[in-house]
């Protein structure tokens, strides 16, 4: 048999594999539905234990008017006097727990950082932020210290189901970046010694708000 011929029969082997589809093995185990089963406590809770367990801040807000006591309370004892935020609605958040006089434009220069996110994710205890919010790329991980502000219609229990949530947001349009922030930066690169705040801030804030915005 010459070399031709047995590249045609290759070929012809190939092409009647694809006219052939082989049936998965496990069909529901291929994104059909999530691997993990919905756990028997409330979301808030199993993603404040995960948060709280990767050195994160949480803060549970009943409404609008505990959020505003709430960050009031937590600026004026860390006495941040340079906030940075780039939302609108926060920055009117801001105003009205009595910090407008504090927030920057300078995020090289400013003390915490707040902003909104896209989900959180309860199993993980996970922040999911993306570039399309007026906050783009940076200011998540620029600033030493992140405060989050999130709504309980945010919270997913698993990645996968914060992606489907930002798909379907942006109409399959998706962002340029999605990030997932699980607490402070942390490292071990150095003598295997856990140092946190290197290669982002040092401290990270979630305060949810059980209700939704106004």
């Amino acid at each position: 048999m010459g070399v031709s011929s047995a590249k045609e029969n290759i070929l012809k082997k190939v092409r009647k594999a694809l006219t052939t589809s082989t049936p998965l093995p496990f069909p529901l185990s291929e994104g059909n539905s999530s691997p993990y089963q919905l756990p028997a406590e409330e979301a808030e809770l199993q993603f404040a234990e995960e948060f709280i367990r990767l050195q994160g801040k949480f803060v549970y807000c009943f409404d609008q008017s505990e959020l505003l006591v709430q960050l009031s309370t937590i600026i004026n004892g860390n006495g941040w006097t340079k906030i940075f935020c780039a939302e609108p609605a926060l920055k009117e958040v801001l105003k009205s727990a009595g910090a407008g006089q504090h927030i920057t434009s300078d995020l090289a220069g400013c003390e915490v950082s707040i902003t909104s996110c896209e989900a959180l994710v309860a199993r993980t205890g996970t922040i999911v932020l993306t570039s399309a919010s007026e906050n783009g790329r940076t200011a998540s991980v620029y600033a030493p210290v992140h405060v989050c502000i999130a709504y309980r219609s945010q919270l997913v229990y698993d990645v996968r189901d914060a992606l489907l949530m930002i798909k379907e947001k942006y109409a399959g349009k998706l962002p340029s970046l999605i990030s997932f922030a699980s607490g402070p930066s942390r490292t071990a690169d150095i003598e295997k010694t856990l140092v946190v705040g290197v290669h982002g801030p040092k401290e990270v804030y979630v305060l949810l708000v059980e209700s939704s915005p106004a």
